[in-house]
């Protein structure tokens, strides 16, 4: 690529299918295997061509977006990111429209709970105008899906279509050759007031593109992955665990506990008389007592003691002692009998 590539990834939303892990913090600095989504997010970038002078642009909401910024400069220094705010919650492309000054030359555009796994290599001698990635899926209603020719190029998005026999669903990551061309579409978009509920949605956008004479074609993806609700963050995290993030092979000293692989324990854990998996990742400072805890996200600082847990969310510094069952608790909750 001639010209630096942008990554585009908007995160102002509210995060209101996570809560309440999302009450206190922005929805990609929520606990994934080990890590942040935000850190899984940008991994996926790394067979991207020219991925080491990209430039970032993180839409950020009104409120948190600090919690971002100070993130990323204590955790990915290198990476060079520019941060503009979406005052209004008013859709995907006023997020786009919002950051219009930095969307120039080649650009991808992802959703900040998007998670997939592909090789991104042949983008350096890719000749498309566009790109948008899709995944065939059962039952395509509750997504937007890309209508496609015989030769491969899409003619329209339609979000949550009636219809199921057109079953390919649009990921959420885009790559466009000019993003100015996006931008003016956006403009053409917002101009005709192209909305829902008051909300620029971006497939709209990306039909003007199309109308205007854009070549868009797509590209499979291999693993689709969900972090924007409860149930689909334990789905990815399980699926991380299975497939290189969990770290079992490097626990050690950990006599009066069993683990089931797979699960992910950070080092500055402390974890003692317990059971601890399968599908288990735990973060950094908790600690864990006399407890069997199955398919839990536990986060950094929580404190478990004397409990039976699975299916569970525990957000940052949560005290959960003497509970059985499913929980989903946000930062600093307090659950104790």
């Amino acid at each position: 690529m001639a010209e630096p590539l942008k990554i585009a990834i908007p995160m102002a939303g509210l995060g209101t299918r996570l809560r309440p892990l999302t009450w206190s913090k922005p929805k990609p600095l929520v606990s994934l295997a080990g890590r942040t989504v935000l850190d899984h997010l940008l991994d996926m970038f790394k067979t991207v061509p020219g991925v080491e002078t990209a430039e970032y642009i993180f839409i950020l909401g009104p409120v948190m977006g600090e919690q971002i910024k100070e993130y990323m400069a204590k955790h990915h220094p290198k990476i060079r990111v520019k941060y503009v705010v979406q005052q209004e919650m008013r859709g995907q492309s006023d997020a786009l429209w919002q950051a219009r000054a930095y969307l120039k030359g080649p650009m991808l555009m992802v959703f900040s709970d998007t998670l997939i796994e592909n090789d991104y290599s042949f983008l350096a001698k890719d000749k498309a105008d566009a790109i948008a990635w899709v995944k065939a899926v059962p039952d395509p209603r509750r997504f937007g899906v890309a209508e496609v020719s015989s030769g491969g190029i899409v003619t329209r998005l339609i979000e949550k279509p009636r219809d199921v026999n057109n079953n390919l669903a649009v990921v959420g990551f885009y790559y466009f050759r000019q993003g100015e061309a996006l931008v003016e579409a956006i403009e053409e978009q917002i101009k005709r007031n192209v909305s829902l509920k008051g909300e620029f949605y971006l497939v709209d956008a990306i039909n003007i593109l199309l109308e205007k004479g854009t070549k868009m074609r797509i590209e499979n993806v291999d693993t689709w992955l969900d972090a924007g609700t409860s149930e689909a963050l334990l789905d990815t995290n399980r699926y991380l665990l299975e497939h290189g993030r969990g770290n079992s092979h490097k626990i050690k000293d950990l006599g009066d506990t069993v683990i089931i692989t797979p699960v992910n324990v950070h080092p500055e854990a402390r974890v003692s008389c317990s059971v601890i998996g399968p599908h288990v990742s735990v973060g950094a400072g908790a600690v864990i007592q006399s407890s069997i805890l199955k398919d839990t996200i536990v986060g950094p600082g929580a404190h478990v003691t004397n409990c039976l847990l699975e299916g569970s969310l525990l957000g940052q510094n949560v005290v959960v002692n003497g509970q059985a069952g499913k929980l989903n608790l946000g930062d600093q909750s307090w659950a104790v009998k």
